[in-house]
């Protein structure tokens, strides 16, 4: 089935974003993310080492002629510090992707509504592919979207939590409202939770702690690439109505009867 992901004008055939944090070694954040099948690695420019690129860090883990990087601003809490982040992210990186992430407070990790918009307003205005990190909100989702960003991501539930998709009747919402790519975002914890999403329509989904922290990292990641292929070809094939009451599966007329009947 061709159909590909389109994000900034490029195409990816996977419909699956994975991050590079949380892992217990480089080396399982390699093999979980080649099981994957991702081609977009989000990465959290403030945790790298700059004052010591010469030292080996996670840029240096992956062949970016295979994977687009997606720098993010996670650690910043306000809209300052993450246009700041973006800037050093185009810096060090050459990408003008940027995962726009703005979280005040580490107790609940929740997004900054206004900070994220003033924040993509400016990086819109300069240039940037955003991908904003929001709260399911259809409103917020749309005046994004008329600033020009590149997709929406609204979560499914708070950070890191795999409480799974507390919020599909907001991301539906905002699915049936949007023209760019609608990436659901934190709080997935199986890959039966991203195929939930893609059968609804959401267009890709972004794990990290769920692959991450899983007992076997690589595994995990095959299993989120099998659920999001799933869920993808699910909501292009179309389901069958529901209904009210049973309907018989094998055909009422023409049923052979007992002899003498």
């Amino acid at each position: 089935m061709n159909d590909p992901l389109v994000i900034g004008g490029k195409e990816f055939s996977s419909r699956l974003m994975v991050g590079t944090g949380r892992h217990r070694s480089n080396e399982e954040m390699v093999s979980s993310i080649e099981a994957s099948g991702a081609q977009i690695i989000t990465v959290a420019i403030r945790r790298l080492d700059l004052d010591n690129l010469d030292e080996k860090n996670i840029l240096d883990y992956f062949d970016w002629d295979k994977y687009q990087i997606l720098p993010n601003t996670a650690g910043c809490k306000t809209a300052e510090e993450a246009i700041f982040t973006a800037h050093l992210a185009r810096e060090v990186t050459g990408s003008d992707w940027i995962k726009l992430e703005v979280i005040p407070y580490a107790e609940h990790l929740l997004p900054d509504s206004i900070g994220t918009y003033e924040a993509a307003r400016q990086l819109v205005d300069e240039g940037y592919t955003v991908l904003p990190y929001i709260h399911a909100d259809a409103v917020l989702a749309m005046k994004l979207e008329e600033l020009g960003c590149a997709t929406v991501m609204p979560l499914g539930s708070t950070i890191g939590s795999g409480q799974g998709v507390q919020t599909l009747d907001e991301i539906k919402m905002i699915i049936k409202q949007s023209n760019v790519p609608v990436v659901v975002d934190a709080g997935l914890g199986v890959p039966s939770e991203a195929s939930l999403v893609l059968e609804a329509g959401a267009d890709a989904v972004l794990v990290n702690t769920a692959i991450a922290q899983a007992a076997d990292p690589a595994l995990m990641g095959e299993a989120f690439k099998l659920g999001v292929e799933a869920g993808r070809k699910a909501n292009v094939a179309g389901r069958i109505a529901k209904r009210e009451s049973a309907v018989p599966s094998s055909p009422a007329t023409g049923v052979a009867s007992a002899a003498g009947n």
